[in-house]
């Protein structure tokens, strides 16, 4: 009788390996590569990558190609539907177009974590993101 337990462990990863995934990193960052290869520790190697900017109706990719990505830093892994890849609801536009808007936008979601970080420690007795205990 099989187990009705889910294979949650980096072995599930075996049947995306040589098929097109997309990979979201911790610190935002969106990927697209084939899976190439992953070891016990779901680092990745992703091969013919880009990065894949969004911004509102928008998007831009920027061509990365290899990529070794360290598990820790992975959040999502999936794998691309290929029937659908293309019907992307967004509209291309250049990088150089898009990354200025892009980065203006990073640092107003920046300084608006910041504010909410400074109102929660003032008037809500958080602690401070970084203080004494926060490591593992």
């Amino acid at each position: 009788m099989e187990s009705l337990i889910p294979f949650t462990t980096s072995g599930a990863l075996v049947d995306c390996v040589d098929k097109k995934v997309l990979v979201i990193l911790r610190d935002g960052r969106k990927l697209i590569g084939v899976l190439r290869s992953y070891d016990q520790f779901a680092n990745l190697v992703l091969e013919g990558t880009i990065e894949r900017k969004h911004l509102g109706p928008y998007f831009a990719e920027l061509p990365v190609g290899v990529m070794v990505i360290r598990g820790e830093n992975v959040v999502l892994l999936g794998e691309i539907d290929l029937d659908v890849e293309d019907e992307v609801p967004l509209q291309p536009v250049p990088l150089n177009e898009l990354d200025v808007a892009y980065k203006r936008e990073t640092e107003f979601r920046k300084k608006r974590e910041a504010d909410k970080a400074r109102i929660l420690f003032e008037a809500a007795g958080f602690s401070k993101e970084g203080g004494e205990g926060d490591g593992y």
